[in-house]
């Protein structure tokens, strides 16, 4: 693969146009960025048919009837969208409960591991607050 490099033109193959390159340049020609002659020229593409091809096949136009295309999806494409993101939602549902049920055991068993070793070594490690600290709505009258 031979690339040449003079004045800011990268002449590339084929083979280097990946989908992401390809929609990106897309996106900035519909956005009005780029003409497709200014595409072929900062890109390096070899022929300027090739980013025309690229409209057509990745683009919102509809090079037919010359307009933007905006296509009305029928009930069945709603319901089966609907259906598909509705399979989505239990999913994370039943993933964030089974993360909470789990939270829930770490907590137990991080209880009973601390009331073991309290026994075992015969230390406090939990702290015992007076009423006065447990209250957050008195303010402490102590002076530094």
């Amino acid at each position: 693969m031979k690339n040449s490099v003079t004045a800011g033109y990268v002449k590339r193959t084929q083979k280097d146009y990946s989908l992401c390159f390809k929609l990106q340049v897309v996106e900035e020609i519909e956005s009005g960025r780029l003409d497709r002659l200014n595409a072929h020229h900062k890109y390096g593409i070899q022929a300027r048919s090739t980013i025309t091809q690229w409209l057509r096949k990745y683009g919102t136009f509809d090079w037919d009837n010359l307009s933007v295309v905006t296509v009305a999806k029928t009930p069945e494409q709603k319901i089966l969208e609907l259906e598909a993101k509705v399979k989505l939602l239990e999913k994370q549902k039943a993933r964030a409960e089974h993360l909470a049920e789990r939270a829930d055991k770490k907590a137990i068993i991080f209880d009973m591991l601390v009331d073991l070793a309290e026994k075992e070594y015969d230390i406090e490690i939990r702290k015992n607050y007076t009423p006065e600290l447990l209250n957050p709505s008195k303010k402490s009258t102590k002076k530094r």
